[in-house]
């Protein structure tokens, strides 16, 4: 299934994307969950119940056109990153020396957190932050959990999948605020790290796609285009860690509840190693094979950007 959730009239619903357009499941099911988070929470026999509303032909379906998609889950319990997952990314941010022959034996992966706020829907705006001048592309396959996932084996780890959706993480790559900073161990990561959590920095969508519909997600097609240019173009079998084990992963770390989003990594291509930094104005569209396709604008930068603890 193909899940959405929009803005319809004005008011905030969630559905089924058919050829016929989208089922609103709160029509169809009015004492059943309000929200697709509420859905995925609810467990197994709600999604049940929602594959057999989207296979009634007496549901009304509102024709896509009229709708307005938000993201699948817009405020996510956990929303978690995945650093230099492909290695190709890995190479070209001048990292290579730091790369082993065979790195998914010999490291492991970087999940990290960011805040829901950064949560931006398809067809936004994206807002240039106030910290950076230079802002950038990331296309990633995102992973809902359905489950509660707690120290589980990478072989259990479909089991506590919910569904897949693209995830754009625009990554701030300059600090306008180390600009006459004493230099500190790290600063350079915190830096990187600050570019990741802007608000509308992360936008999600367009649909969550079930497993089913997805198959195996370690081949899936990905490209990224910037006003209609391709920037970035690979497919998930190059990660360096597969979804499974990313899930794995971050089980051990933190309890990963249902609703939580972990974008996956990007491949090569990004605008810091091309040269090809983002510009005011331009439009971002992100596709993945079997998902849909994802697209945001970025704003203008702002008039004043942020000088910390007034220097």
């Amino acid at each position: 299934m193909k899940l959405a959730t929009y803005v319809h009239s004005g008011r905030h619903s969630y559905g089924i994307v058919t050829e016929r357009g989208v089922a609103d499941i709160p029509a169809a099911w009015p004492d059943g969950p309000a929200s697709l988070l509420e859905a995925i929470q609810a467990g197994p026999p709600a999604i049940a119940r929602i594959r057999e509303i989207s296979d009634a032909p007496a549901v009304t379906a509102i024709p896509l056109a009229d709708v307005r998609l938000r993201a699948p889950i817009p405020a996510p319990p956990k929303l978690l990153g995945l650093a230099v997952n492909y290695a190709e990314h890995h190479r070209e941010i001048d990292r290579g020396a730091d790369l082993p022959a065979e790195p998914r034996r010999d490291t492991t992966p970087r999940p990290f957190l960011m805040p829901t706020t950064a949560v931006a829907d398809p067809g936004a705006e994206i807002p240039w932050c106030d910290f950076s001048r230079d802002i950038d592309h990331e296309i990633e396959l995102a992973v809902v959990i359905g489950h509660v996932a707690r120290r589980i084996a990478p072989a259990d780890a479909a089991a506590c999948i919910a569904g897949y959706t693209i995830a754009n993480d625009i990554s701030a790559r300059t600090a306008t605020h180390s600009a006459g900073r004493a230099k500190r161990p790290k600063d350079d990561f915190f830096d990187w790290l600050h570019g990741k959590w802007a608000d509308g920095f992360c936008p999600l969508g367009p649909y969550l796609v079930t497993p089913d519909e997805i198959g195996d997600p370690q081949d899936l097609d990905l490209e990224l285009l910037v006003d209609g240019e391709v920037r970035q173009k690979s497919n998930t079998r190059h990660m360096i860690f597969s979804v499974l084990e990313i899930v794995s992963f971050c089980s051990h770390l933190m309890t990963l509840v249902p609703g939580d989003v972990i974008a996956t990594g990007t491949p090569s291509g990004v605008g810091i190693a091309t040269g090809k930094l983002l510009k005011p104005g331009q439009t971002i569209t992100c596709r993945i094979e079997k998902i849909g396709e994802l697209t945001n604008t970025l704003a203008a930068p702002p008039e004043h950007f942020y000088t910390p603890c007034e220097k």
